[in-house]
């Protein structure tokens, strides 16, 4: 009796003869080829900041606190309080943008918070926990996505400034080292919204207590006005505030004065926040 085959019986033959071939292989790679070395600390912390900024580039949408937000800071502080704080709006806004350019960076790193929050809320830091990377590398990578918004904003607020008449005297030095400064403060400052953002159960209330912060600490400062015109027991909570301290370094920076003790004092609140925040954050991250 002869068997007769069909025309796909020979390939489909073929097909299930190759998998028990790359099954055999795959297998032999894992068994007899030695592990990769385990990837670094700036590696892994740079993989996932690269992660965030794709996240950007997947939803545009969220730059808007970044281009649009600022520039309508300068235009309506400017043209509202110019001329009744100031005079006149030109000297008003020498006077403004660095403080404002400081508010809005400052203000725009409750996001952070947020991100974490959202991926807490679809299970990805699960997956993240499970991977050999070194264990902060995860938080430092939202930080460092965070970053290039911060930048974003610092050139928007520049560059609207510019047009409508600002002249920092610092020149092109003063405005990047009082840029470099507010980076660095805003990078350890958001640790605090990583843990906010570990720690609340909902994005909603992440948004509620990060405003709840973030509107006392930034009015309360130096940024909009003078602290010598506020009642004294007001002044003595102004003037020892991390914003004052951190408006008032790169305000001289930009100006090409070298405020030491206020460059001094803004490093010491940068470094007691990732102090005291990053541990409590890489806990609540271990537990989560």
């Amino acid at each position: 009796m002869t068997t007769v085959t069909g025309p796909g019986t020979g390939s489909e033959s073929g097909a299930g003869a190759e998998q028990p071939r790359a099954a055999d292989a795959l297998i032999g790679a894992l068994v007899a080829g030695e592990r990769p070395p385990r990837p670094g600390a700036l590696t892994t912390s740079l993989a996932f900041g690269w992660r965030a900024v794709l996240r950007i580039k997947h939803v545009p949408e969220q730059l808007f606190d970044v281009t649009a937000f600022p520039v309508m800071l300068v235009l309506m502080y400017t043209y509202l309080f110019g001329g009744a704080l100031a005079g006149s709006t030109d000297a008003y806004l020498q006077y403004l943008l660095p403080g404002i350019m400081v508010t809005s960076v400052v203000m725009i790193t409750m996001y952070t918070g947020m991100a974490v929050n959202t991926d807490i809320a679809k299970g990805v830091l699960d997956r993240f926990r499970s991977l050999p990377v070194w264990r902060p590398s995860v938080m430092v990578g939202y930080l460092l996505g965070d970053m290039l918004r911060y930048v974003l904003a610092s050139v928007m607020m520049l560059a609207i400034g510019l047009v409508m008449g600002y002249r920092p005297h610092g020149g092109a030095g003063g405005v990047i080292g009082g840029v470099a400064l507010l980076l660095l403060f805003s990078f350890c400052f958001s640790w605090l919204w990583t843990m906010f953002g570990l720690l609340l159960r909902t994005e909603k209330a992440v948004i509620a207590v990060s405003m709840a912060v973030i509107f006392p600490l930034t009015f309360l400062s130096n940024v909009f006005v003078e602290p010598r015109t506020m009642p004294g027991w007001l002044q003595a909570f102004v003037n020892n505030s991390p914003l004052t301290h951190l408006c008032s370094a790169v305000r001289g920076l930009t100006e090409g004065a070298t405020p030491s003790a206020h460059i001094a004092w803004t490093l010491g609140w940068s470094a007691l926040f990732v102090l005291v925040f990053g541990p409590v954050t890489m806990r609540l991250y271990a537990r989560k």
